[in-house]
Parts: structure tokens; C-alpha cells; sequence
């Protein structure tokens, strides 16, 4: 059986060692991954759809072109976890630990990141077209290149943030805080403008 014929539905994985594993072209459907050690893992190719990931260790891990489709993440660790060009649409983060988390380029519009935790943790060139980041905590994070169009900003903490190149139509910094984070003239007349300036 090639990778690319591994197909896993509706399977429960717990307690399992799968430090450093290569998941490449795998897919899991409605799956559920219980105290799962991924440290170092890299996963390629792979299609994660509604899974849950319940106090999973990515610590470290490395994710290419993969999809986590409205997955749910619990509980579970992605220190110095990095996502390059992958999608994560829809899925949903409780009480996890997320920084410094690393995402470049992707997908990740509809993401739930409510009240997160998420100072100095990097986006850039990423889809994030009404994400919820209510009250997350993105002090000194770099969101470059970010489309927040539709996103839901109210109460997070943007302070010493880099939002260059960022979609802002959405930041309304009468709701959020925002005191020294770092925009471009062009951001800052959109933002005047949003909140009613003429500008001259």
C-alpha cells in the first residue's frame, strides 16, 4: 500500500509515540487524536477532515501543503510548530499552546482563535477572511501581507504588532488595543477613513 492510498475514517489514536513521523499524502476523515506525540512530525500532502486533536504534542512539527479542515484542537501544544501553504478552514483552537507559532502563506480563513494566546507568534501572506480573534492576545506578532477582510478583531490586543500590508478594514482601534503597532500610510487612510475622517 502506497502513502498516497492511506486513508484513515472515524479511527480513534491514543497514547501513541509518533515522534518525528513522516505523513505524507495521508487522509484522515472524522478521526480522533488523543495524547499523540507529533514532535518534529512533518506532515505533506495530508488531508486532516473534522479530526480532533485532544492534548496533542506538534511540538516542533512541520506542515506542507496540508489541509486541517474544521478540525478541532484542545489542549494541545504547537511550540515552534511551522504551516506553510496549508489550510486550515474552519477549524477551531481551545486552550492551546501556540507560540511562537510560525504560518506562511495558506488558508486559514474561518479559523476560531478566540482568546488566544498569541504574542510573537508570525503570519505572513496568509488568508484569513473572517477569522475570529476576539480578545486573542497578538502583542509584538508580525501580521504581514495578512486578508483579515471580515474578521473579527474586537477586544484583541494588537500592541507593538507589524500589520503591514494587512487587510484592516475590520480594525476599529476604538475596540481593540493597538498603541504602537506598526502600519503604513495607506493602512492609516483606510483606517481614518473607516472611522469617518474626511481626508484632505
Amino acid at each position: 500500500m502506497t502513502d498516497a492510498e492511506q486513508v484513515f475514517s472515524d479511527e480513534t489514536f491514543a497514547d501513541d509515540d509518533w515522534y518525528g513521523e513522516e505523513l505524507v499524502q495521508r487522509v484522515y476523515r472524522r478521526c480522533t487524536f488523543a495524547r499523540i506525540d507529533l514532535t518534529e512530525a512533518r506532515t505533506q500532502l495530508s488531508t486532516f477532515e473534522e479530526c480532533q486533536f485532544l492534548n496533542v504534542r506538534f511540538n516542533a512539527s512541520r506542515h506542507a501543503d496540508s489541509a486541517f479542515l474544521r478540525c478541532v484542537f484542545k489542549g494541545s501544544n504547537l511550540f515552534e510548530a511551522q504551516f506553510d501553504g496549508c489550510k486550515l478552514t474552519g477549524s477551531q483552537f481551545h486552550d492551546c499552546d501556540l507560540r511562537p507559532l510560525t504560518v506562511t502563506g495558506g488558508d486559514w480563513s474561518f479559523v476560531s482563535l478566540q482568546g488566544a494566546k498569541l504574542r510573537g507568534v508570525r503570519f505572513r501572506g496568509v488568508r484569513m477572511r473572517e477569522a475570529d480573534l476576539t480578545s486573542a492576545d497578538l502583542t509584538e506578532a508580525v501580521l504581514s501581507d495578512v486578508d483579515l477582510s471580515g474578521a473579527q478583531l474586537q477586544k484583541a490586543i494588537l500592541v507593538k504588532a507589524d500589520l503591514r500590508g494587512s487587510d484592516l478594514s475590520m480594525l476599529d482601534p476604538r475596540a481593540t488595543r493597538c498603541d504602537d503597532a506598526v502600519i503604513t500610510a495607506e493602512q492609516a487612510l483606510t483606517i481614518a477613513q473607516s472611522l469617518g475622517f474626511r481626508i484632505g
